[in-house]
């Protein structure tokens, strides 16, 4: 007894710290998204019901940061864990140097995010006195420059999306390049022994000894894709609805804090849709990942 009594004394400055800065913000996110006309000033409210949820359902500007943010998932989480599995097979297969190219590719996360979209901008952004590094590339292979920062939203939403593989391509080439260097080399040599394709080797040895660490990348990209806002902000500026190009938590900032702001209610509405959402999807990919990992 004077064991349990002792443990939880020591879990007990944890225990407060989570009540206050997560529980508790919780629930009163979950209060606030049902109460009618808040008023910010007045701490008031007229009733109690789902408006707040219709309200943002109907939002144009929640329409297209839910659009955005789909898109920006569905693109970026594939293309970045294939490509962060290619680089890591390629890393696994040399032995001078190794050590070094691991470090320059993880370089990037370790660099400022804000400092990677300026250099993005520089790439992308065209000006009075520049066409930017990736039209002048563009414009000597014959094509038409293309403003990728104030341009069509097509071609924003393809540098939000390269910028946004470029910048969590470094934590995924770590962890699956660890993974790869786990996996127990008799399996490999067994194989060999037996005259076994690369191919094959590939497909029946390591992936699913990896396919741990590739379905807990999927689960966490996805989260964090979800959770985008500084990629857009690094690129497009604060003012991300004039850009066509907000997120879900941008748009949750925004009805806080923006132009538009001075709405706790329509906010932590939005907040709630976005939890059940990426609730939601976790649970699917931790379904299916039980079942294939």
């Amino acid at each position: 007894m004077k064991k349990n009594n002792k443990a939880w004394l020591y879990l007990l400055p944890a225990i407060a710290f989570l009540g206050v800065f997560m529980i508790y913000p919780l629930v009163d996110v979950l209060v606030y998204s049902f109460e009618e006309g808040f008023n910010f000033a007045s701490q008031t409210f007229s009733g109690v019901g789902i408006y707040n949820f219709q309200y943002v359902l109907r939002d144009p500007y929640f329409l297209q940061a839910l659009k955005n943010t789909f898109i920006l998932v569905v693109i970026t989480v594939p293309i970045s864990t294939g490509f962060a599995l290619l680089v890591s097979l390629a890393l696994n297969s040399i032995s001078k140097f190794k050590e070094l190219f691991q470090t320059v590719y993880f370089l990037p996360y370790v660099t400022n995010t804000l400092a990677v979209g300026i250099v993005f901008m520089v790439l992308f952004k065209k000006t009075a006195y520049s066409e930017g590094l990736i039209n002048l590339l563009i414009t000597f292979f014959g094509g038409s420059s293309v403003d990728f920062i104030d341009g069509p939203y097509w071609a924003k939403m393809l540098v939000l999306c390269i910028y946004t593989i470029w910048i969590v391509l470094p934590f995924k080439v770590l962890i699956l390049t660890s993974a790869l260097a786990s996996v127990n080399q008799d399996y490999y040599n067994a194989a060999k022994i037996d005259g076994t394709s690369k191919w094959r080797i590939f497909t029946k040895i390591t992936l699913p000894m990896i396919s741990p660490m590739i379905f807990y990348l999927v689960i966490t990209g996805f989260i964090g894709a979800f959770k985008a806002y500084s990629d857009a902000v690094a690129l497009f500026g604060v003012d991300l609805n004039a850009a066509g190009m907000n997120t879900m938590v941008g748009y949750v900032y925004d009805m806080l804090y923006g132009n538009s702001g001075g709405y706790p209610s329509y906010a932590s509405a939005a907040a709630l849709i976005l939890f059940a959402i990426v609730l939601t999807i976790t649970c699917i990919n931790l379904l299916v990942s039980r079942k294939k990992a």
